[in-house]
């Protein structure tokens, strides 16, 4: 089954995919785990403009959410910023955030074992940038926040150990977590991860 990077999504119209990959599709068929959270987004929006595809728009949506702190309510006039999207839209997408919010359990996720990490940040593995995330931990190992810090190109991100360290320090966490995905699709860490978690290490 042929499959679309997100990169060649942006371009595409959802029309001109063949059935099997269609967001809609898609979840009515493998369910909604399946979906990458560009083909989320676009599935709440419906829609584009006559000049920016429902992709685009759906990209720019994406990073109003990845630039907030996990804990941040985002308002409406947050999303009515971005073109195609108006009150309507922005109206779907601020419901979805707070069905979330109320669904999810009220006990925060408890950090052990480096695998419990995983299902909190898997939706970034998809993403065609470098994502460079920290998990701010209370004394009890819980999942405080997950903040985005940097954006990077499609095989590297920069970080400075103040930007890593600002959401944790404001947040009073006694631990962080650090962790970025690889576009390429490579797991192994790159000379330059290795030289970022030295710097890290050492500025912590």
């Amino acid at each position: 089954m042929k499959t679309y990077k997100e990169s060649q999504k942006k371009t595409l119209n959802i029309k001109e995919m063949p059935n099997d990959q269609k967001p809609r599709e898609k979840i009515e068929t493998y369910g909604s785990t399946s979906l990458s959270d560009l083909e989320l987004v676009a599935i709440l929006i419906g829609s584009g403009t006559p000049r920016i595809g429902v992709y685009e728009v759906a990209r720019k949506v994406l990073d109003v959410l990845d630039q907030a702190p996990m804990d941040n309510e985002l308002g409406i006039a947050d999303f009515t910023e971005i073109k195609g999207i108006g009150l309507a839209k922005a109206a779907v997408i601020s419901a979805a955030l707070e069905i979330g919010r109320r669904r999810m359990p009220q006990r925060r996720k408890q950090i052990i074992f480096p695998k419990d990490v995983f299902p909190l940040i898997r939706h970034y593995g998809n993403r065609n940038q470098e994502h460079f995330l920290t998990i701010s931990l209370n004394g009890a190992h819980e999942v405080v926040t997950i903040q985005v810090v940097s954006i990077g190109l499609v095989n590297h991100t920069l970080v400075h150990p103040r930007e890593v360290f600002a959401d944790p320090l404001r947040q009073r966490a006694t631990a962080v977590i650090v962790a970025h995905n690889h576009p390429s699709g490579n797991l192994n860490p790159s000379p330059d991860d290795i030289n970022v978690t030295l710097r890290l290490k050492k500025a912590g």
